[in-house]
């Protein structure tokens, strides 16, 4: 494996570990199944490339993407807290309204550039040849990519681990760990569940709008599966790097998010698997395997060290 390969897949990595952040705050804080990432993670990126494509500064590009992720998940908290839908319900519904949208704001930038005559929904834009983020630094693309998103990740990281140890951070963890007593506490669960959701989409909204950049162009496809990275990650991490404190569990989540790539790069590069037909085609079936693998293997390890111990 090239250190390039190895440093394309850390860098992949670290924007699906701010996924995998997003996917924390909702999946394990606030006890909260939430689908909306698959289609907030699409909805970043549309938003940032839409903006960049126009011309805007891709900074104020990136961070409106994040902006279009928390009004996402806020609304599929509100459909929960408001409206009484069903947590999975309410974030498929938001999902599912999220592609048709996401579809009309890629055709955003063919009408604002006058290369259309009305709004027409389009699956990809083209970023080649626009300025990002990564445009910025006077050094090589590749490691300003690699240095501006481990930047994004310490950033968020330490931010997430500031809020999460405020009143309203330990209100959000009491509402995720029993609703109705945090309720009965006087905590406003619905403000809180809707802030939660917002903060937990925003994040990976976030990574949407770094990812389309890291491309050279935004996809309507790209959020296929995202929920799914984040839990393997998250599950990943929990599994090697087993702890208890808040902080530290952020960080071995976003430990898992990088040995999760790294996984799938070793899996699909390996020259003795691709002997055997394994191509990219497999790359589901990878993902499902090395999740099996990390629920599984840490308890047959602890079985074993019992066993040892009798």
């Amino acid at each position: 494996m090239s250190f390039e390969f190895l440093l394309g897949s850390t860098e992949i990595g670290l924007i699906y570990a701010l996924v995998s952040l997003g996917v924390f705050i909702s999946f394990r804080l606030l006890d909260f199944p939430d689908l909306t990432a698959d289609g907030s993670f699409p909805l970043g990126g549309a938003v940032c490339g839409v903006f960049i494509y126009i011309g805007a500064d891709p900074w104020m590009a990136t961070f409106l993407g994040m902006f279009a992720g928390c009004l996402a998940g806020a609304m599929t908290g509100f459909l929960y807290v408001k409206l009484n839908i069903l947590q999975l319900l309410a974030s498929i519904i938001v999902m599912m309204g999220l592609y048709s949208i996401n579809l009309r704001i890629l055709g955003v930038g063919h009408y604002v550039m006058n290369e259309a005559n009305r709004i027409v929904g389009t699956p990809n834009l083209s970023l080649l040849g626009s300025d990002t983020i990564f445009s910025s630094l006077p050094f090589d693309e590749s490691i300003a990519q690699y240095l501006i998103i481990l930047g994004f990740v310490i950033v968020f990281w330490i931010l997430l681990n500031l809020f999460l140890n405020t009143q309203k951070g330990l209100a959000l963890r009491a509402t995720g760990t029993n609703q109705r007593m945090a309720k009965s506490q006087g905590i406003p669960t619905d403000g809180i569940i809707i802030l939660g959701m917002a903060i937990s989409n925003g994040l990976i909204a976030l990574g949407g709008s770094l990812f389309v950049q890291t491309q050279g162009s935004a996809d309507i496809t790209i959020g296929v599966g995202t929920i799914v990275i984040g839990l393997a990650s998250i599950i990943l991490g929990e599994s090697i790097f087993p702890t208890k404190r808040i902080w530290s569990i952020m960080f071995a989540i976003i430990l898992g998010s990088i040995l999760y790539r790294l996984f799938i790069a070793f899996a699909l590069s390996n020259e003795s698997l691709k002997s055997i037909g394994v191509g990219t085609e497999d790359l589901n079936i990878i993902t499902a395997l090395l999740m099996v693998l990390a629920l599984v293997l840490p308890k047959q390890l602890k079985k074993l060290s019992k066993n040892r111990g009798k």
